[in-house]
């Protein structure tokens, strides 16, 4: 309460149009107003009675203005004019508050203080609040126009021009957004400036000299008090540091020092009341807008509670209705030619503007119920193209030409709803709705048309990766000097086969030729895609098909007969046509080479790992490298993308191929071996010499030592003697090879 206090509300001039000097000489001592130089603003409110003016005030400034009683009727609680100091707000604001236009108190007829006190609120404040209800927008009387165009009329006349910003405050908002009242005010005000006889001096002077017209809503206090406080407490920030460039005080060149300012105010006053040209009086007009707006709210309320209108409007909700034009019509004009019938003895301008405000606010309440109706239209006919697109496309007809096709049935048919559903006293545009379902249908038609794409690319997709996959496999397994030749021609025949039958297959589409291209290159990419994944995954098992070629060559011969180590065979000519066979493998897999580009790959890994031609590193300066070709990460003639094996890891991969194959070569030089004794049937020579010479006693005894039975009985035992003899030797020689055998062995192994 103690900041409410401050504000020292006091009158300024009374209903009978007295000027206070007194009081507001002490309302500018207490509030020290004087003090404050340049630095303070004037504000007023304007408005019709019991809008709400000295409500908004309070809770937008902190002032103590009386309000009206809501619990005790409607009635005039403003008199005269009032003045306060807004507390809070910096700079130092003084607020008027003007007694309400369009008093019953008053009357008709006296209407010259309300234009007085207009023209001293446009006169003398920087900002001018008018407050109107967001209804009464584009009315004559409750908008203040004839108000406000004989204030300005008289105001260019009287005074030295100076900006004041016009601040509509537009109460109770609809839900019609701002963006869309704005411009009706602001076109309001021009057309009022238009209107205005101006002197000489400022006869095209345009509005924006003279005011800033700003536009702001409040939702009710009385419904929405909650909305209605956060929406003023955000309007209170405005007036904060109002007078600076660019703020709501607008132009401040006129602006009298505070200490002037009762003497200022006081002079606007008496010129006010002695100008004659405020006295106009509008007793026809006044009564013609009470009684014509009376006649039109009647009619529009019983439009509402029309039971033809509510069957109608029930009806709209559940789907399309045959003749809701028609009906509509018949409905609207009952009542406006009611209105004609009751107003025609009123004024004749005011008349006209009350029917065309009727027949707008009545077209308003009907239109949405036009709209749902026009929403039925559109989603069926969405839903009659889909369904007869689908049916076109099952029965094989093109797409592009089923596309064209159920769009033009389906906008046909929208048309002709569209037709029925017009009224006489409307011309409303469907364009809308109707650009509404072309996307719709355009939507639709390109998401079908995607799908089908779709389908189509995975189609050709799947076929190239089983016409190439397991064929490139098939050619790495036999991988040789001419593999990416094959791999080459294979790729170049199947992306056309595919490529063909795909262009085929998108013709019906009517695609852009980009569009085509495209996707015939994304096509063309997929199979080479496939050909390059596939050489990377088989470039992963190099080693064992390394392994395998090594074994496949070196253990069966030219007729791919397997070996027998007979040791005839030259073992060491073998391993290194098998280890060739697998360099010229790993040759193949080291990169991919689908440009068909000559290279030296091969080369390079014979040179290096079949030669052994890699020069050493100098033991006097190791900071000079040797030309090693394979300790490199990349190979020249390859882009990096294309690299499968790196020249490093196939010099590793080598070692651990060399590693790996060793004990298959020691296992056939031991066959070898083995093979050789075990045919060997002769003793040695040392044996031969040893019989002849050993021998001659045995045999003369031989020969000497005849039997009973007529045989010599010493040849069993000279027989059994070297037999044995010769077995011994044997057996010895047998076990000495054995044991170097198991050696060699072991040292394989290791």
């Amino acid at each position: 309460m103690a900041e409410i206090d401050h504000c020292c509300s006091t009158q300024l001039i009374d209903g009978e149009g007295e000027f206070n000097v007194v009081g507001l000489d002490n309302f500018i001592r207490t509030t020290k107003l004087t003090n404050c130089g340049l630095s303070y603003a004037v504000l007023a409110i304007m408005g019709p009675q019991s809008s709400g003016k000295s409500t908004l005030l309070n809770h937008l400034f902190q002032t103590n203005f009386r309000e009206m009683d809501a619990f005790r009727g409607r009635s005039q609680t403003t008199k005269g004019i009032w003045i306060a100091n807004c507390v809070g707000i910096d700079p130092f604001t003084v607020a008027m508050d003007l007694e309400g236009t369009d008093g019953r108190e008053r009357g008709e007829d006296d209407t010259t203080f309300e234009k007085q006190s207009a023209l001293f609120a446009l006169a003398i404040a920087d900002i001018v609040l008018i407050n109107m209800w967001c209804h009464d927008i584009g009315r004559e009387q409750a908008a203040n126009k004839p108000l406000l165009k004989t204030v300005f009329q008289v105001m260019m006349r009287l005074f030295s021009p100076r900006k004041t910003t016009l601040l509509f405050v537009v109460r109770d908002k609809t839900k019609t957004p701002l963006e869309y009242l704005e411009p009706i005010l602001s076109e309001d005000i021009q057309k009022i400036w238009n209107a205005v006889s101006k002197p000489e001096s400022h006869k095209d002077t345009p509005l924006s000299e003279f005011f800033n017209v700003e536009v702001t809503a409040l939702s009710s206090f009385e419904e929405k008090e909650d909305l209605f406080k956060e929406q003023v407490a955000q309007l209170r920030q405005r007036f904060f540091n109002s007078i600076s460039p660019g703020g709501l005080a607008g132009d401040r060149q006129g602006v009298v020092p505070a200490a002037g300012f009762s003497f200022s105010a006081q002079q606007i006053w008496r010129v006010i009341k002695e100008n004659k040209d405020l006295d106009l009086p509008a007793h026809k007009v006044m009564v013609a807008t009470v009684r014509c707006e009376e006649i039109a709210n009647e009619k529009l309320h019983h439009l509402s509670s029309n039971e033809d209108w509510l069957a109608l409007e029930e009806a709209v909700q559940c789907g399309p209705v045959s003749g809701f034009g028609r009906r509509l019509s018949s409905i609207l004009e009952t009542y406006f030619s009611g209105y004609d019938i009751e107003t025609f003895y009123f004024d004749h301008g005011v008349r006209n503007a009350k029917r065309k405000q009727l027949e707008s606010k009545s077209l308003d309440f009907v239109h949405p119920a036009y709209l749902n109706l026009l929403g039925h239209f559109r989603f069926k006919a969405l839903e009659d193209f889909k369904s007869r697109l689908e049916q076109m496309l099952n029965i094989g007809e093109g797409f592009a030409a089923s596309i064209c096709t159920s769009t033009e049935s389906c906008m046909l048919e929208f048309d002709q709803g569209y037709a029925d559903a017009a009224i006489k006293q409307a011309n409303w545009d469907a364009s809308k709705v109707k650009e509404k379902l072309c996307r719709d249908i355009n939507a639709h038609a390109l998401s079908v048309q995607d799908a089908k794409l779709s389908e189509l690319v995975v189609s050709y997709e799947k076929q190239l990766g089983q016409s190439l996959s397991e064929p490139v496999e098939s050619l790495f397994d036999n991988a040789g000097r001419d593999t990416w030749a094959s791999i080459r021609k294979l790729l170049t025949r199947e992306t056309g086969i595919a490529v063909s039958e795909f262009s085929a297959a998108i013709s019906s589409f009517e695609l852009d030729q980009s569009t085509v291209e495209k996707m015939l290159q994304d096509l063309k990419d997929y199979a080479r895609n496939v050909v390059e994944k596939k050489a990377r995954e088989e470039a992963g098992k190099v080693l064992i098909r390394m392994k395998d070629r090594f074994s496949a060559v070196f253990s069966h011969d030219n007729d791919s007969m397997p070996r027998v180590w007979t040791g005839k065979e030259d073992i060491k000519t073998i391993t290194k046509g098998a280890r060739t066979a697998s360099l010229s493998l790993l040759s193949v897999m080291v990169a991919i080479r689908l440009d068909g580009k000559p290279g030296e790959i091969e080369n390079i890994l014979f040179s290096s790992l079949m030669e052994g031609t890699v020069t050493a590193v100098s033991s006097v300066d190791r900071s000079i490298t040797t030309s090693d070709p394979l300790a490199s990460s990349s190979w020249e003639e390859v882009s990096p993308k294309s690299i499968l094996i790196t020249p490093v890891q196939c010099k590793s991969l080598w070692r651990q191929f060399k590693a790996e194959t060793e004990y298959t070569v020691t296992q056939a030089i031991s066959a070898q071996e083995a093979y050789k004794q075990s045919n060997n049937w002769l003793p040695p020579p040392w044996a031969i010499v040893a019989m002849v010479v050993l021998g001659f006693n045995e045999f003369m005894l031989l020969l000497s030592d005849v039997g009973s039975d007529g045989h010599p009985r010493a040849v069993s035992t000279w027989h059994s003697g070297w037999a044995n003899l010769y077995l011994v030797e044997v057996s010895s020689h047998h076990h000495e090879s054995s044991k170097a055998t198991c050696r060699r062995g072991s040292r394989a192994s290791n």
